[in-house]
């Protein structure tokens, strides 16, 4: 088990929390939940509800649609990170490769955090933006090249 200190020293290496101060990851730590699944196990299905995201510890688990992989995140990546800011039906599926300790962050109790801490909201923003435009960017690059 983590102390809440261990959780925020993991946080810290987190990209959607790069813009959070250390004070306020003690917050967001106070709200993970360990979770721990075997090799095979299947964190969430697509189409299931959008209720959480993840953030893997150890092992490794592969983002799928269907048979086609999407990706295969590995330790310190997050997984169903768009839960948190859209209650739509999970688009992919979440499978273990390998045995995995995961963090858990509820949405509710997301939603309940970022009420009461402006600061975390505004690093997370600001996180999500900057993925957002860097994604721009890519699609831009690319179809200039076309």
């Amino acid at each position: 088990m983590f102390t809440t200190i261990e959780k925020v020293l993991f946080l810290q290496d987190i990209d959607i929390f790069r813009f959070t101060a250390t004070e306020d990851l003690a917050h967001i730590a106070l709200i993970t939940d360990e979770v721990f699944h075997s090799a095979g196990s299947v964190v969430f299905s697509e189409g299931d509800t959008s209720d959480a995201m993840y953030l893997i510890v150890e092992g490794k688990v592969r983002l799928h649609q269907k048979a086609q992989d999407v990706m295969i995140a590995g330790p310190k990546d997050v997984f169903g990170i768009w839960a948190l800011f859209d209650d739509e039906p999970r688009i992919v599926s979440a499978t273990l490769l390998e045995d995995a300790q995961l963090l858990r962050i509820d949405r509710e109790d997301f939603y309940d955090l970022l009420a009461d801490h402006t600061r975390i909201t505004q690093g997370v923003l600001k996180t999500l933006s900057k993925r957002l435009r860097g994604l721009l960017e890519r699609v831009r690059v690319q179809s200039n090249n076309a």
